[in-house]
């Protein structure tokens, strides 16, 4: 059997300041156009069974724009008369009882469609022809612990007769992880115990071991994401277990210039350096150009305009000096982020009487609710 397997879209993710049509960030935009050419690659490859990985949507309360472009994708593979199986990630589980997810409304549009989005094991028997193969699917839950009783059910539900196919959305421990992300649940590479196994939620192709990969992302949401690794689906067959990752083509760059060796430099030669670093951006791309050693007072000095006119080719341009003779500066926290900065912090902290893991699942229900009461 050929599966299809589109990871990580992010509907709904939304930076940097500009508009690619009247209220649509540019940004959020290119998330959705490389989606759907997700789904059109995904549709070109005549499967037997399109799987959506989880995080399909950015967050658990998706905008009616985000909301439609899935529901559009759907039914594209509904009318062609394929099979799906869509799990839930860590992104789009609301953390809060009595939200409901984006995905139960979707399930009661696409009676057709197999959905796992309830914080529970659920399995699937999908037949193509004389093929078939059992899908285990086990989507976001709320804590590590409930994922492992999950994977534990998938691995004692597994088929004698036929191919099992495990899909679920953690960060397997023994991949480097690129960044801290929010509500993220960590796994042993053993507790994967499947014939096949594809997973979302990295946001690059890996094969993480035998028959086990990453599908990826379908477009690059920042530098955290490893911009020269290329974005697409995945295509599984299950006779041979063989898995070939497509690449999508035309995507938004993100690049890192050439550095500039600032220590010593005037301001006017500081401003000639990173003057020709901008011109050199192609047209279209998110850019950063690191500037090592620079002299505060002559940061502040460099005409602003003048860089933005001569990278005028780029959709931005972020200029990230490193001072001379100070640390490098510290980021500050972005939304997405916070959950996985509350786990590192909590790692060094002294919770002597205290249950550690009641901490951190009350810091990250707290954070979670924060978020989703703003938005």
């Amino acid at each position: 059997m050929k599966v299809a397997a589109i990871g990580d879209a992010h509907l709904g993710r939304s930076y940097l300041p500009y508009v690619a049509e009247p209220g649509v960030n540019q940004r959020e935009r290119d998330f959705e156009v490389s989606f759907q050419a997700a789904v059109d690659l995904a549709l070109s490859q005549e499967p037997d069974l399109v799987v959506w990985l989880g995080d399909v949507f950015d967050h658990p309360a998706p905008h009616y724009r985000s909301y439609r472009v899935a529901q559009r994708a759907l039914a594209r593979i509904r009318d062609a008369g394929l099979p799906a199986v869509v799990i839930s990630g860590n992104h789009d589980t609301p953390r809060l009882p009595g939200r409901g997810s984006p995905y139960s409304a979707l399930a009661d549009t696409f009676p057709e469609i197999c959905f796992a989005y309830r914080l529970a094991y659920e399995r699937f028997e999908i037949s193509a022809g004389a093929d078939r193969i059992v899908v285990h699917a086990v989507p976001q839950t709320m804590s590590v612990e409930a994922t492992l009783e999950a994977l534990e059910q998938a691995a004692g539900s597994r088929s004698a007769e036929h191919t099992n196919l495990l899909l679920t959305h953690p960060r397997v421990k023994q991949v480097e992880p690129r960044h801290a992300d929010i509500n993220e649940i960590e796994v042993d590479l053993g507790a994967l115990r499947s014939d096949l196994v594809l997973l979302g939620h990295y946001h690059f192709h890996a094969e993480v071991a035998e028959r086990i990969w990453y599908a990826g992302s379908t477009d690059t949401f920042s530098f955290a994401d490893d911009p020269d690794k290329p974005k697409g689906i995945v295509v599984l067959d299950t006779a041979s277990g063989s898995c070939r990752h497509l690449p999508l083509a035309g995507q938004r760059p993100l690049l890192t210039l050439a550095p500039v060796r600032a220590l010593g430099l005037s301001p006017a030669e500081l401003a000639d350096e990173v003057l020709a670093r901008a011109a050199t951006v192609p047209a279209g791309a998110v850019a950063r150009l690191y500037l090592e050693g620079v002299d505060p007072e002559a940061f502040r000095l460099l005409d602003r305009q003048a860089v933005r006119e001569a990278a005028g080719a780029a959709l931005h341009l972020d200029l990230q000096p490193e001072f001379q003779d100070l640390a490098v500066p510290a980021e500050l926290p972005r939304v997405e982020t916070l959950g996985g900065q509350w786990e590192s912090w909590l790692t060094h902290q002294d919770l002597t009487g205290l249950d550690r893991s009641r901490v951190r699942d009350l810091g990250h229900r707290y954070l979670q609710a924060a978020i989703e009461t703003a938005g």
